[in-house]
């Protein structure tokens, strides 16, 4: 019978089947952080239980680490003790623990794939609803909570229900100028907050088959916005040249081996889908939010909607989100002018993300009263960037370059977006607060925010004057 990518990985990992359709499923590898970790080991010390299998999780600190000087203790006591409870847990279970100092640290959903601990096949978990980002190398990768992650921790299993499975397929191809993040927001536009959820959600297609595996990370790790806890990418010989010579992954025969079973990870032709959907990449252009939700999200040269037009509930929800981001129905998303730009986080702090924003800022300046924060993913990103010396152009630009980590994304450490001032970011959240209270957030791609900067207004990257 022909079948799914998501039913395959699924089928591989199941243990067994509760009369109630819940399953024991096999997890095969867990990511643990700062902020999600310390209940799960705290679960298991008070249960006296032990890990089951401490090589097949690793951890690291990325949420709550201060992204400016790392040669001096931090400052913030709860902060410090919450990277030290993480290394103190790590070491004493035996989970591999990733140092602040260590040149492998990182963004947990980017240092992952980068240590090839990401592979196809595979399924991964972590106290994080972005570990979505993990399903474009073709692993069921999700979020989990505390009690979950103790469990994992403990069995190396979890109990589940099986998803329905959805196929997106992007058509045709992208016009210049337009990115995976695009494409991501553009389809969270289609199906809304909650369009996914109940669903694993594969994305197919030529566009997303020419998608680098940043791209690729990119639109899997925002498929949590559309309320779909997995995306998928099937493997492919992309994929495969991302992974070779990779810390975790195979070597010698075990990888001709590997690529082998990695290359059935596709799903078949004729293979029953729940839900499809398709998009013509043509109709894609950039895309910006003006709400308080992913789904609250525009073409660029668009009007902001008028809740006049909508039903009751719809025109309730968006009243109140122009109310809090300062913004007139029918007005155009590109009279806003910004006073913070951030680029970095899990969704777009790789390396390809940088060079994109760099390019636009090269031999330019931001404009007067504009703050700009650049935060690598990782710092195997971070020396590379530096190496390329894009750091020197966002400096010279007018930018701040910090050390890898979360930083504004979930404003931590102090790096926050005051009241009332506007953000233009390459985050994948833009909720009312994230940022800090009553900070307004505008996602939108790398190059994006970065023409938004020189502009001091949201800008289409493709217009920006000299």
């Amino acid at each position: 019978m022909a079948t799914t990518l998501y039913d395959k990985l699924w089928n591989a990992h199941e243990v067994s089947q509760d009369s109630d359709g819940l399953s024991v499923l096999y997890i095969d590898r867990q990511m643990l952080h700062d902020v999600s970790s310390p209940q799960a080991f705290a679960m298991l010390r008070d249960r006296q239980i032990d890990i089951h299998r401490p090589l097949t999780h690793i951890a690291v600190a990325d949420h709550a680490v201060p992204t400016r000087d790392r040669t001096i203790p931090i400052a913030n006591e709860a902060t410090r003790n919450q990277v030290e409870l993480l290394a103190q847990n790590a070491r004493s279970t035996g989970v591999p623990y990733v140092d602040l100092n260590d040149s492998r640290h990182g963004i947990v959903h980017i240092m992952g794939p980068e240590l090839g601990f990401t592979l196809p096949g595979m399924t991964m978990v972590c106290g994080d609803s972005h570990t979505s980002t993990h399903g474009a190398f073709g692993a069921l990768a999700f979020g989990i909570g505390s009690s979950e992650s103790a469990c994992v921790l403990a069995t190396q299993t979890l109990r589940m229900r099986r998803s329905k499975s959805m196929r997106v397929t992007v058509a045709g191809r992208m016009n210049p100028g337009v990115t995976a993040k695009d494409v991501i927001l553009h389809l969270i536009g289609v199906l809304g907050a909650g369009g996914g959820t109940g669903y694993v959600i594969e994305y197919a297609g030529p566009v997303v088959r020419s998608m680098s595996m940043s791209e690729r990370m990119t639109l899997c790790n925002m498929t949590i916005e559309a309320g779909s806890r997995a995306g998928l990418v099937a493997p492919d010989e992309t994929t495969f040249e991302y992974l070779k010579g990779r810390a975790y992954a195979p070597k010698d025969q075990d990888w001709d081996t590997a690529v082998a079973w990695w290359s059935t990870l596709v799903s078949d032709v004729g293979a029953r889908f729940d839900r499809e959907i398709t998009i013509d990449g043509l109709e894609i252009k950039p895309q910006v939010t003006w709400g308080t939700s992913p789904d609250q999200v525009m073409a660029i040269d668009s009007v902001v909607p008028d809740p006049a037009t909508m039903g009751p509930v719809e025109a309730q929800k968006t009243a109140r989100a122009l109310e809090y981001m300062g913004i007139a129905a029918g007005s155009r998303i590109t009279d806003l002018t910004i006073d913070h730009v951030f680029i970095g986080s899990c969704t777009n702090g790789r390396l390809e993300d940088l060079r994109a924003a760099a390019a636009v800022l090269r031999d330019r300046q931001i404009a007067p009263g504009v703050q700009m924060l650049v935060v690598p993913g990782s710092d195997a990103v971070k020396i590379q960037a530096e190496a390329e010396g894009l750091d020197q152009i966002f400096i010279s630009a007018g930018s701040r370059w910090e050390n890898a980590g979360c930083s504004l994304c979930v404003a931590m450490n102090g790096e926050l977006v005051d009241p009332g001032q506007r953000c233009a970011s390459t985050t994948n959240r833009n909720f009312e607060g994230r940022q800090g209270p009553g900070a307004r957030t505008h996602l939108m791609s790398p190059a994006m925010a970065a023409a938004s900067a020189v502009a001091g207004r949201i800008c289409d990257p493709r217009n920006l004057e000299s």
